[in-house]
């Protein structure tokens, strides 16, 4: 257990305005018309409250656990591409559900990620492609949240799952696989079993979260984490003995040996799942919120 008398650094997320809430009217008018008729038309329609977008009930969830711990340790700061004067039919919203979001920027359509830094932000979901892979360049967490992909119901668990290769470790294995086929991914891994894998861009929120969830008395605790993974015996192990050298701790880890995911997730019930292959994201919207991490050879834009 953490010692209590210590504060501890707030868990910061940072999240777009369109991952938020559901925007999809204003943001086909900005498609289709521009940025002054999307202006105007989120000013007509300020005072309309915006219906909840695809990452709201993790939002939902996250702040909730400040209640539970009676303090606030985990802050959610708003990162968007609007004008401040577009902004508010936003913050009216935020209000309007209660959700406890004080802090935000609004760049006027330039890209948002420098601000991740100076907000102290361990991850970063947002709608927008280009945005999320800036910040994964800069060291941050992110994630594309994909639109339109099933939405849990507020509970009292926060159940997040993740990939390994290439979102909580590092792309060398999949490099490997990809190179030379299963029988030499199987062999790299048995050999480098003892050598822990290198970090991927969501080991700090992992390790952020794990934190977390160490300062709920045992058996107490509404964070549950998963990694749901392709990888099965004998590449286990590399996986086992990396997190228990980076001491950080996973409530479940499911070894698929390449089986779709989408089934485990709905299983554990997933509020979102992180996950760097597009197919893969791509069959898991139908289940879980997800978010795509474009980070790694999968993700690499060929010439």
């Amino acid at each position: 257990m953490q010692d209590k008398s210590r504060p501890q650094e707030k868990l910061v997320v940072a999240i777009s305005s369109r991952a938020l809430f559901d925007l999809g009217d204003s943001h086909r008018v900005y498609l289709n018309e521009g940025v002054e008729a999307y202006r105007q038309y989120q000013i007509e329609h300020e005072d309309e409250i915006l219906e909840p977008g695809d990452a709201f009930r993790l939002v939902e969830k996250l702040l909730a656990l400040n209640a539970t711990l009676g303090h606030e340790r985990v802050e959610v700061v708003l990162i968007s591409r609007n004008s401040a004067d577009t902004g508010l039919r936003v913050f009216n919203s935020i209000e309007h559900h209660g959700l406890a979001i004080s802090r935000a920027a609004f760049v006027g359509g330039r890209s948002p990620y420098p601000y991740l830094a100076a907000f102290g932000c361990h991850l970063f979901l947002s709608t927008h492609a280009e945005d999320v892979r800036n910040a994964l360049e800069a060291g941050f967490a992110a994630a594309t949240i994909l639109s339109g992909g099933a939405r849990r119901e507020a509970g009292n668990e926060l159940r997040i799952a993740f990939d390994g290769d290439a979102v909580l470790f590092s792309d060398e294995s999949e490099r490997v696989y990809q190179a030379g086929g299963l029988a030499a991914f199987q062999a790299n891994e048995r050999e480098a079993a003892h050598q822990p894998l290198p970090g991927g861009p969501f080991k700090p929120f992992l390790a952020a979260l794990n934190v977390l969830q160490r300062e709920f008395a045992e058996g107490q605790c509404p964070i549950r984490t998963a990694l749901v993974t392709a990888r099965s015996a004998p590449a286990h192990e590399r996986v086992i003995r990396t997190l228990r050298e980076w001491d950080i701790r996973l409530d479940e880890s499911l070894f698929l040996g390449g089986l779709r995911k989408s089934a485990f997730l709905e299983a554990f019930a997933a509020d979102v799942f992180f996950d760097d292959q597009a197919g893969h994201c791509e069959l898991a919207m139908e289940f879980v919120a997800t978010g795509h991490v474009p980070h790694g050879i999968s993700n690499e834009i060929k010439p």
